[in-house]
């Protein structure tokens, strides 16, 4: 709903606690939150994090929606582009590409929460490594790592990053780093609370349970539920491109991936094209019908059904009033009402475009088979392998990660003053 409407509806400590709640699946240690509501000696202060890995995808809209919420009840609130963070989940954001993907995600964050009218003027970026690897802070925050990972066992560690951090047979040890950075960040942001998504659960908990161990106080944690995938099982993911729908993606693409998102008649659970109804659409609508919600389901032989929750809408889908083949449409309508100015900003900022090249390569074209070359030795000029051999081969994944023969050193440089400058932003060139 627009701020103007929330703040009146949203003018005492129980109303913007309601407010703050609405749409959560769960909140933990909500004392914390009603104490600061109730004292009213200043704003409630939040943070929402993100790592810079694979492109923001629709899914985005849900946590986004729920800041326009948090900044309509008055809160102070910061959105961290966690650049360390997807360098340490198994390198999802290699060091050569971190500066260019965190200017994405500026970029995309920005304008999303603009295509669903959220006043961004109160709204706070900041960089993971401005003060995680940077300066005299960041050497405290390495400090405070350290004294953090001595209170918290390896199992523990893992086990708080086994849904959040990619899962592979031989994990490296930045996995167990990951969620320790996390529950540090909540204390050098200087919140109240974090807010994420469910998934995150463990890494709250540990938050909870390891701050005190070494002096910091426990901060309270806000939870959405996560959307279903457009495809069977599983979340919207940036691993799988049939899964999401990117927020850049053009018009075809959207109606493409809609049309075969997995939605079956009267089935309500699990159906990722409902869900998205109900934590993006039904609550982007709100933003501009002052406060009410509408979603409107053409018909082709019937009369047109309008819905303002949820609820009535999973009733009728549930009794095959409401089906796939006018669902999927009404969709992909309200879906690119939202995203055609975001599309259009991007096609007319070439700032833009060229940041999304660098930061996502396109993978490079199929080499054209050549003829077979004699093997003349490795002593004659420009021999393979010789000082003139090419560097090696990367690609770039969905997900963020690069693969090919030199993706380790892409990912971690080639040396430690080379990576404290890929993750430093002390020349003004980060978001």
């Amino acid at each position: 709903m627009p701020e103007s409407t929330a703040a009146q509806l949203a003018s005492t400590p129980q109303e913007k606690f309601a407010l703050l709640k609405n749409n959560l699946q769960e909140v933990l240690n909500p004392e914390i939150i009603e104490e600061v509501l109730n004292k009213n000696e200043r704003p409630l202060r939040i943070y929402w994090g993100t790592a810079t890995t694979g492109k923001p995808h629709c899914g985005y809209f849900v946590p986004m929606l729920k800041i326009a919420e948090f900044l309509a009840a008055g809160c102070e609130v910061k959105i961290l582009l966690a650049d360390v963070h997807g360098f340490l989940d198994n390198l999802k954001a290699p060091i050569e590409l971190v500066e260019e993907r965190v200017k994405y995600y500026r970029f995309a964050i920005t304008e999303a929460l603009k295509a669903v009218n959220v006043d961004i003027s109160r709204l706070v970026f900041v960089t993971g490594s401005d003060y995680q690897t940077t300066g005299e802070k960041g050497a405290k925050y390495f400090m405070d790592l350290l004294r953090l990972s001595t209170s918290v066992s390896g199992h523990d560690a893992s086990k708080a990053g086994s849904e959040v951090v990619k899962q592979v047979e031989s994990p490296p040890l930045s996995s167990q780093i990951y969620p320790l950075m996390q529950a540090l960040d909540e204390e050098y942001l200087e919140v109240d609370a974090q807010f994420g998504g469910v998934d995150q659960r463990k890494i709250f908990t540990l938050a909870v349970e390891a701050l005190p161990r070494i002096g910091f106080q426990k901060r309270a944690h806000l939870m959405n539920p996560l959307i279903p995938g457009l495809q069977e099982g599983g979340k919207m993911s940036s691993s799988d491109p049939d899964s999401k729908i990117d927020l850049i993606d053009p018009p075809d693409a959207v109606k493409r991936k809609l049309k075969k998102a997995f939605c079956p008649p009267k089935q309500v659970e699990g159906n990722g094209v409902l869900s998205f109804v109900e934590y993006v659409l039904l609550p982007a609508s709100a933003l501009k019908n002052n406060g009410t919600p509408k979603f409107v389901v053409q018909r082709r032989d019937a009369e047109p059904l309008t819905y303002a929750n949820i609820e009535d809408m999973r009733k009728d889908y549930a009794a095959d009033v409401l089906q796939p083949q006018a669902l999927k449409p009404a969709v992909t309508d309200a879906l690119l009402e939202i995203l055609t100015p975001l599309r259009a900003k991007f096609e007319s900022d070439a700032e833009w475009q060229a940041i999304e090249q660098r930061a996502y390569p396109p993978p490079p074209a199929p080499e054209k088979k050549k003829k077979k070359e004699k093997n003349l030795g490795s002593r004659f000029p420009g021999a393979k392998g010789g000082a003139a051999a090419a560097a090696p081969a990367v690609e770039a994944k969905p997900d963020g990660q690069v693969v090919g023969e030199g993706a380790q050193e892409v990912s971690v440089g080639k040396s430690t003053e080379e990576a404290m400058e890929k993750l430093s932003v002390q020349d003004g060139k980060g978001a």
